[in-house]
């Protein structure tokens, strides 16, 4: 058994200050208000704010200006590290300067294979909701992505289900969870034959695949996926914070 402990007012602050940054109320490049100015908002001390501040600077998330405050890393605006983690693409599609949409290809409700068992700690007779859609930027399809979430933690029936929600939002309504952390495996491939015909590849462009477990915060899975991402067409630059 894991003994949970209540966060302290630092991680709190910092926590607070990272998801603004994440969701653009503070946009890549701009100052963030003073350390009085939050620590006046935030109803604690500028001792908390300077600390919280500082654990945001080891992530990368901000830069510290001697003298001339605090900015968020411009970088940023490279990559989306928002909501669905790194791999968010939607955002990744409109940072890319193109118009995001999503196309449903196909919905079922089947048996979970061997590997959506393991990730998903299922049982052999356990059934999942099998979501695949296409990802398309300015109408050129971008990736295709697969997903597989237990039918037991869906709160309705899965024909009611909106697929053309973000896999984060989807999460939240309609199995009452959030995605706290997703891990990955990321590797170059060739397409198979359904890749190529739809993300419009030749055979011999090799693609990325990613293949991703969402957990929450408690470190229970709540989905599985796979997805195969056209980096020729939408780049992928990240930025990585050394400490």
């Amino acid at each position: 058994m894991l003994i949970e402990r209540p966060k302290s007012i630092t991680t709190q602050v910092s926590d607070l200050l990272a998801e603004r940054i994440r969701s653009q109320e503070y946009a890549p490049g701009s100052r963030l208000p003073s350390e009085s100015d939050l620590a006046l908002q935030l109803g604690v001390s500028r001792a908390t704010v300077r600390s919280a501040l500082a654990r945001l600077a080891t992530q990368g998330l901000v830069l510290r200006k001697q003298g001339n405050g605090t900015y968020v890393n411009a970088h940023l605006e490279s990559f989306p590290s928002s909501a669905g983690g790194l791999w968010n693409f939607l955002r990744l599609i409109e940072f890319s300067g193109r118009e995001p949409s999503i196309r449903v290809l196909s919905r079922a409700v089947r048996p979970a294979l061997e590997s959506e068992i393991e990730s998903l700690a299922l049982q052999e007779s356990d059934p999942v909701f099998f979501l695949q859609r296409v990802f398309f930027a300015d109408d050129i399809p971008a990736v295709l992505a697969g997903n597989a979430i237990p039918v037991s933690s869906l709160r309705q029936p899965p024909e009611e289900c909106d697929g053309q929600l973000p896999i984060d939002e989807f999460i939240v309504r309609y199995c009452n969870a959030k995605i706290a952390y997703d891990i990955f495996d990321i590797c170059a491939i060739l397409p198979d034959a359904e890749t190529q015909d739809v993300l419009q590849l030749q055979a011999d462009q090799p693609i990325l695949q990613l293949r991703q477990v969402f957990y929450d915060g408690q470190n229970e899975p709540l989905l599985c996926g796979s997805s195969a991402y056209n980096e020729k067409l939408l780049g992928l630059r990240l930025v990585q914070s050394w400490s």
